[in-house]
């Protein structure tokens, strides 16, 4: 089935919210705590992230451009409106912090990052659900911290989780088809290194350090797969022009 791991991950956050709903009486002093403590891990997870980039200047032209590209569509603004379409659906939040907050942050925490792309390409060319199942434990887990202090909304991350991960490995096949190996292995570092300080972000906002509009640096994501794609190219001309050249 290829649709398993991303379905597993999804049950995964969703009861992880519901367990950390229950747990919500925790004093208001440890929740900020925990709070800390996972804006750390975050950042800590970023920079790991970060530094697997072969060639940092494709992060930065990403996140330049990708930036450009995210406030030229107000994706933050969207995101928002929708995780407050979302809470005006369901009744507001409690002191916990707003649904839309925990839906936005959840979702930027789950969709960012190279164990998406790569389990979801696994699931739906091996049906090899081994990387999302890692990442529905560790989605499982920073689920629920985060709903002991976002709240409810953090359980409808599941559903740009599900779309998201469920569109790569419906595509996987075509994927596989049209995009050669070593440009896609060059992709993964490249998108792994910019998504890494979307991380670093995510992980300061969550520290209350910064408010960095963090969906709008989203379409880097893609200027990463373009400016990837450029480079492979043209290096394979620029190979072939040598060999010419040396006949």
């Amino acid at each position: 089935m290829i649709l398993l791991g991303t379905i597993v991950n999804c049950i995964c956050i969703i009861l992880g919210t519901l367990i950390g709903k229950l747990l919500h009486r925790i004093p208001e002093k440890v929740k900020t705590t925990v709070m800390h403590g996972i804006g750390l891990a975050v950042m800590l997870l970023g920079i790991q992230m970060g530094l697997k980039s072969e060639q940092f200047l494709i992060v930065i032209f990403s996140l330049v451009f990708g930036a450009i590209l995210g406030e030229w569509w107000s994706l933050d603004d969207k995101l928002n409106l929708l995780g407050k379409w979302i809470e005006t659906r369901v009744g507001s939040s409690s002191n916990e912090g707003t649904i839309a907050k925990g839906f936005v942050t959840a979702t930027l925490i789950f969709v960012i990052g190279a164990m998406a792309i790569i389990g979801s390409l696994d699931s739906g060319l091996r049906q090899d659900h081994s990387v999302l199942f890692t990442k529905s434990v560790i989605d499982g887990f920073t689920s629920l911290v985060l709903a002991t202090t976002l709240g409810i909304g953090v359980l409808f991350s599941a559903i740009p989780v599900m779309i998201y991960q469920g569109s790569i490995s419906l595509l996987a096949t075509q994927i596989e088809k049209w995009v050669p190996q070593e440009l896609m292995d060059s992709f993964i570092v490249e998108m792994t290194g910019t998504g890494g300080i979307m991380i670093v972000a995510i992980g300061l906002n969550l520290l209350g350090l910064t408010k960095i509009r963090v969906a709008n640096l989203l379409p880097g994501i893609l200027v990463t797969a373009i400016l990837v794609v450029i480079l492979y190219y043209w290096s394979n001309l620029v190979d072939f022009t040598q060999a010419i050249i040396s006949i």
